[in-house]
């Protein structure tokens, strides 16, 4: 996964009522009853049936490392998904979303402005139509570079331009070298 796309994730995770299972029998049983059976999630995990109905009873509790990773993953992805969407359609919709990176931004302009990319740390609420477009290019599978890209115009248009009150003639923006993302609904 990108930053990006898992920087979304863990926004929309915040947005929760219950915490996920953290035992690794417990997160086995959820999955058991999310896939409606031991054979799927074994194959889900790419492990045996057999391990899969030892940990939902219980005689195994500790997973190697690669597989409690697997784990967890797959039971974040399935935790409460009404909310999840719920979270995701208030963000598009009404509330938007906000951005809290430290990068290197810069930007194209006319001859005679100073364009040198620099070391910027931003928190700013965007917009939902940005929220929206952010969560569809995730769903649709973008790559990373798309939602940079979506993020930057995003920036341009709300940091920058100030919604068109200043720097009407600014091109593009440079959204790199990102040593810090996060989002929050």
């Amino acid at each position: 996964m990108s930053m990006f796309a898992d920087g979304l994730d863990a926004a929309v995770q915040k947005a929760f009522t219950r915490p996920a299972p953290k035992t690794a029998p417990a997160q086995m049983r959820y999955l058991v009853r999310q896939l409606k059976g031991t054979k799927a999630v074994a194959q889900l995990l790419r492990i045996s049936q057999r391990t899969v109905e030892r940990y939902v009873r219980g005689q195994i509790r500790k997973p190697r490392p690669d597989l409690a990773a697997r784990l967890e993953g797959e039971v974040k992805k399935r935790w409460q998904p009404q909310i999840r969407a719920r979270a995701r359609a208030r963000a598009a919709t009404t509330d938007g979303i906000v951005i809290d990176t430290r990068a290197r931004m810069g930007y194209t302009a006319p001859i005679g402005s100073t364009d040198q990319d620099r070391v910027r740390h931003l928190t700013v609420a965007l917009p939902p139509q940005y929220a929206a477009r952010l969560f569809e290019a995730q769903d649709s599978g973008s790559g990373e570079q798309r939602l940079r890209e979506i993020a930057a115009e995003a920036l341009k248009e709300v940091y920058f331009q100030d919604g068109g009150r200043r720097a009407g003639s600014l091109e593009e923006v440079r959204f790199t070298d990102i040593e810090h993302l996060e989002f929050d609904l």
